[in-house]
């Protein structure tokens, strides 16, 4: 099948909106208003700057049963520019993305363009030649390895949790993805550092969107990231928005969770894989397969679980 065609300089990569109309958390009242002015700022610039713009998961904060005023905002904000949107988990109502959503919503009236399925989406025609962008959707697998058809470079946008520099515990290691050059994460609302392996580039921007009140939310400012051909790094856009003080409330911070009580991102996924549809498409073997470390004392008992439950044994899968 054709992939769609969009011709631009680069791509402008605008990470967890979490568009509401209620302010979530403890953000105060003005929430709705900052967040579409840091939106129209995005693709402001963006289409000055001949950048195509991917909302990379979780345009949304809830999923459902947002006013319809907010939706026809969105459309009239987005429709001129047609983003891509990758479905993150708020995108989603119980794991699912189903008609019934807002996303789904802006998809129908043709506001932006849908990235809701693993594999390819689109083909980014820059000056420098053609590029394949993929996705990775909430609740998909990550490629094993990308065919890049004769583009000049390969992106693939993700919105998983992923075990990059700072974060104690993910379910998924930054490794080489033969054939693909970049992989970029929504979801991890904090900016990390750019991991490489081999031959790819493992990036998370971080989000557009305050929504933690504590020193570390303070301290950042929210970011936008841009990508071009023959980048070595991500390049970051700072969205306008007002000082920490005027969105978050006068009063002390709680205090910060101990890291050992934080529960483990892989047996998060293992949990959130358990009562997920199968046909949602993350199998429990490739993701044991994806994310255990041979040599790790708990990996041979997971694989014993995996095939006491499984049946019969999968020595070809699991790590030597």
């Amino acid at each position: 099948m054709e992939l769609p065609s969009i011709k631009a300089q680069g791509l402008f990569i605008i990470a967890d909106p979490h568009v509401a109309a209620t302010p979530p958390g403890q953000r105060l009242e003005g929430f709705r208003e900052e967040i579409l002015a840091k939106l129209a700022a995005c693709l402001a610039y963006a289409q000055e700057n001949d950048l195509h713009v991917v909302i990379a998961g979780d345009l949304f904060h809830w999923p459902r049963e947002n006013p319809n005023g907010l939706i026809v905002e969105l459309i009239e904000l987005f429709t001129p520019y047609r983003p891509c949107v990758l479905v993150g988990n708020h995108d989603k109502y119980l794991a699912r993305f189903t008609k019934d959503v807002s996303l789904a919503v802006l998809d129908a009236a043709g506001a932006v363009r849908l990235m809701k399925e693993y594999g390819p989406a689109f083909r980014l025609e820059t000056p420098h030649g053609s590029v394949l962008a993929g996705a990775s959707p909430d609740g998909t697998l990550l490629p094993r390895r990308v065919d890049p058809d004769g583009a000049v470079a390969t992106v693939w946008f993700t919105h998983h949790d992923i075990l990059f520099p700072g974060i104690d515990s993910g379910a998924i290691a930054p490794k080489e993805i033969p054939g693909l050059d970049w992989l970029i994460n929504g979801h991890l609302h904090r900016p990390k550092p750019m991991v490489t392996a081999g031959c790819t580039r493992w990036c998370n921007p971080g989000n557009i969107t305050r929504l933690t009140f504590s020193r570390n939310t303070r301290e950042r400012a929210p970011a936008a990231a841009i990508w071009r051909p023959g980048a070595l790094e991500l390049e970051t856009w700072p969205v306008p928005c007002l000082p920490f003080e005027e969105v978050f409330p006068d009063q002390p911070f709680p205090p910060e969770p101990d890291p050992k009580e934080s529960r483990s991102l892989f047996l998060a996924g293992l949990e959130r894989l358990a009562w997920r549809r199968t046909q949602e498409g993350l199998g429990l073997k490739n993701f044991l397969s994806d994310n255990l470390k041979p040599g790790e004392p708990e990996t041979a008992l997971i694989w014993e679980l995996y095939e006491e439950v499984a049946g019969g044994t999968d020595a070809s899968t699991r790590p030597e």
